[in-house]
C-alpha cells in the first residue's frame, strides 16, 4: 500500500489541490441565481476541481521506458 502512495503521490496532491481550488471558486465566484450547472453546487464544483487538478498534475509524471522487442 505504501508503494502505491509513493508512486502516485503527485496525483493525490493534484486532486486535493484541485478540490480546494474548486470549492474556493464556488465560495468566492459561484453562481448567485442557482442556474449555473457547475458553480451552483459546492459538491459538483469540488469534484470538478479535483478531477481537473488530477489531470493537470498527471501531465508532469515521468514516463517509464518500456522495453519492446520486435518478434
Amino acid at each position: 500500500m505504501k508503494d502505491f502512495f509513493t508512486k502516485h503521490w503527485l496525483k493525490f496532491l493534484g486532486a486535493a489541490a484541485g478540490a480546494i481550488i474548486g470549492y474556493l471558486y464556488y465560495y468566492f465566484v459561484g453562481c448567485g441565481t442557482g442556474s449555473c450547472p457547475l458553480t451552483s453546487n459546492p459538491w459538483r464544483m469540488t469534484i470538478y476541481g479535483a478531477v481537473l487538478g488530477l489531470l493537470i498534475l498527471d501531465v508532469f509524471k515521468k514516463e517509464e521506458a518500456k522495453n519492446i522487442k520486435n518478434e
